[in-house]
């Protein structure tokens, strides 16, 4: 999991890119990383583009940082898409193509 992050006002909203599959065992590192990202600067970007699976906890995981901050889902791999469809999440959360258009607020 990589994380990108800065203290500068006008810097690029931090992203977190986790990579892989995304289960109960990684969700309690990526939640600490995403909790303060999300503490610090008030917004997020996960590129999801490399996980592989993702479970409930990181549904879960999801809808708690949608609910925290401005939260923001780029360029999603299948299995995330899947899993935001199946239970509707896609209809309200912000979810972009790639990282540039998350961070320029445009959805895809």
């Amino acid at each position: 999991m990589t994380s990108h992050t800065s203290r500068e006002a006008d810097a690029p909203v931090p992203v977190i890119a986790p990579r892989g599959d995304v289960d109960i065992e990684v969700v309690p590192t990526l939640q600490a990383q995403a909790g303060a990202a999300l503490a610090e600067h008030g917004a997020l970007i996960l590129d999801a583009g490399g996980i592989d699976f993702a479970d409930s906890s990181f549904l879960r995981l999801v809808l708690t940082l949608h609910d925290q901050g401005e939260f923001r889902i780029a360029n999603p791999s299948i299995a995330v898409q899947r899993l935001l469809e199946v239970v509707g999440a896609d209809a309200f959360l912000s979810i972009h193509p790639t990282v540039n258009a998350a961070r320029e607020g445009h959805a895809g």
